[in-house]
């Protein structure tokens, strides 16, 4: 596909701004239903846990729109003012487990580097190609296969990464970043602190326990499915291009319109890479409004099943694979 990035950009550029009453309305219909969702959840737990568990799928998929505006403040795109970019993703962290300052500083880098194989490393997925893989050590390839095992990913993924990881700052963290860490950390304990005393510690996770694990399996589920794709985008440095990797590897997760709604329309994820300036709520009408960004690779909820099975990057066929291509690619490289 050849992609012109200056009419790209010219025709991207209008919609690179915030609409206060549309993120105000997108905060009260994300905010209530969950906190509303929540009550319910406590309140069930005397009629039947059973209830409560249905309901708690419903609020984990509100907190996972929760993390889209948390992760839109992340790129000052919410609000039209940083400082209340600041203050409400440093809030809305406190909802998901996130630190605000170090995750916005992980996932730009994870934006100036997506998809290209000299840098990886930061706020992205492990990922291997088939030749980093053979020349791995026997205890690399086994830590390997554990990180990309399904169970271990989607499973103990969102224990680690939200409620161990994101509670420590990074080596070399700047001073700011640290003490949003510690900020978040507090708050996270005063108000689950709070709540306990209210409620009591075993109807507070008994509610909430169900609900961090749902949205967090969902939430790495898509962070993975839009660049793991068969067809994706990988290149060298000197061969990596910006707009390709944004439009390439980056999907369009084409979701029913009740999922599209709760994610945020972050399946629009392609024009999330080209334009991370550009609201969650505008997403859709970016694309539907730029042809060039309507020919990008698509799946749906069904044929991005298909990527539970990718485990490894082909340089030479410019593709995903799983562990079972090694033998093949192994006689078909031989000399």
């Amino acid at each position: 596909m050849t992609i012109s990035t200056k009419q790209l950009r010219k025709q991207v550029a209008p919609f690179e701004k915030a609409n206060t009453k549309a993120s105000i309305i997108q905060l009260i219909n994300t905010l209530g239903p969950y906190f509303l969702l929540w009550i319910l959840a406590y309140l069930s737990l005397s009629v039947s846990y059973v209830l409560t568990l249905a309901i708690s799928v419903v609020a984990a998929g509100f907190l996972v729109r929760v993390f889209i505006i948390f992760h839109d403040c992340c790129h000052y795109s919410f609000f039209k003012n940083r400082t209340a970019n600041k203050v409400l993703g440093t809030l809305t962290g406190v909802l998901t487990l996130f630190p605000y300052s170090q995750w916005q500083h992980d996932h730009s880098i994870h934006h100036a580097t997506s998809s290209n194989l000299d840098k990886r490393g930061t706020g992205d997925i492990w990922v291997l190609t088939v030749d980093e893989y053979l020349a791995a050590s026997t205890w690399k390839k086994i830590a390997y296969r554990i990180y990309r095992n399904p169970f271990v990913m989607f499973g103990l993924g969102p224990i680690y990464v939200f409620l161990i990881m994101n509670r420590f700052n990074k080596k070399g963290a700047k001073r700011k970043e640290r003490l949003n860490t510690y900020l978040t950390n507090f708050l996270i304990l005063l108000v689950g602190g709070l709540v306990c005393l209210v409620i009591g510690v075993k109807a507070f996770l008994l509610v909430q326990g169900p609900i961090f694990l749902i949205s967090g399996t969902l939430g790495i589920w898509l962070f993975y499915v839009q660049h793991t794709f068969e067809d994706s985008y990988f290149e060298h440095n000197e061969e990596w291009n910006f707009v390709l990797a944004a439009v390439e590897g980056s999907s369009f997760y084409k979701l029913p319109k009740l999922l599209q709604w709760l994610t945020g329309n972050i399946g629009y994820h392609h024009v999330h890479h080209l334009s991370p300036r550009v609201p969650n709520y505008k997403l859709e009408e970016v694309h539907n409004h730029t042809e060039p960004l309507q020919q990008v690779p698509t799946i749906t909820l069904w044929t991005s099943l298909k990527s539970l099975k990718f485990r490894l990057w082909d340089e030479q066929n410019k593709k995903f694979v799983g562990f079972n291509y090694i033998n093949q690619y192994k006689r078909t490289s031989q000399p």
